[in-house]
């Protein structure tokens, strides 16, 4: 009977926990939550990554951006900007700008009239100096046209690679009073050395307009200029 009875002692005392911490959990479901007593032995857990509290103080996390808004991870890379193209550099000593190194265009001008604009782009890979300037032959002519003093600039044309210097050619009179006005249809330019009194290297021999430009005797050509606007103003 002293077995029995502690028994059934045993089994009233642990229908009695049973009903306390049933108790106990629905107290803590009442919206104060329940209380984390800290891992059992022998569990394991998974640290979690922390974001920081925003500036303004409020715990909210933010997720760093990539410059076009997207997430960046722990492997990700932003991709990197391409790097900006760069202008040819000159390498070397300086040479004497002429046909073999340069390109030439030819082409008329609206304003002044009866004018052709000569622009030369420095093509190699050295800096060429423009002396003097272009000595122009239109069709099968003999002599090359007079330069306008005047138009003389203080310092030696300089093209780095890629760079353009400029001359303008007077092609007729505006008031018609001068003679021997013809179309011609081809032009070669030649270029001087630094005497000025030579000519060096290939000539250039830049398109026409279709239909020809007219000259006539009062065809002069100004020296050439660093700049298209002081070209133009001869």
């Amino acid at each position: 009977m002293y077995n029995l009875r502690t028994s059934r002692t045993r089994l009233v005392g642990a229908a009695a926990t049973v009903v306390l911490a049933a108790l106990s959990l629905t107290a803590c479901n009442d919206g104060t939550g329940v209380n984390d007593e800290g891992a059992s032995a022998g569990s394991t857990t998974t640290a979690q990554p922390t974001a920081s509290a925003s500036s303004s103080g409020a715990g909210s996390a933010s997720t760093p951006s990539s410059a076009d808004g997207k997430p960046v991870t722990a492997t990700t890379t932003p991709a990197a900007h391409p790097s900006a193209s760069k202008a040819p550099t000159s390498t070397g000593k300086p040479v004497t700008c002429e046909g073999s190194n340069t390109k030439t265009v030819a082409a008329p001008l609206t304003r002044p009239v009866n004018h052709l604009l000569l622009t030369v782009t420095n093509t190699g890979s050295k800096t060429c100096f423009l002396y003097g300037y272009p000595a122009v032959r239109f069709g099968q002519a003999q002599a090359v046209p007079p330069v306008i003093e005047d138009s003389q600039p203080q310092a030696v044309v300089t093209l780095q690679p890629g760079e353009s210097g400029y001359a303008a050619v007077s092609l007729s009179a505006t008031d018609g009073g001068s003679s021997n006005g013809h179309t011609e249809k081809s032009l070669t330019v030649y270029f001087h050395g630094r005497s000025g009194n030579e000519s060096v290297g290939k000539g250039a021999e830049p398109s026409l307009p279709a239909q020809g430009v007219y000259v006539d005797d009062s065809l002069k050509v100004t020296y050439w200029q660093q700049s298209m606007d002081d070209a133009v103003n001869w």
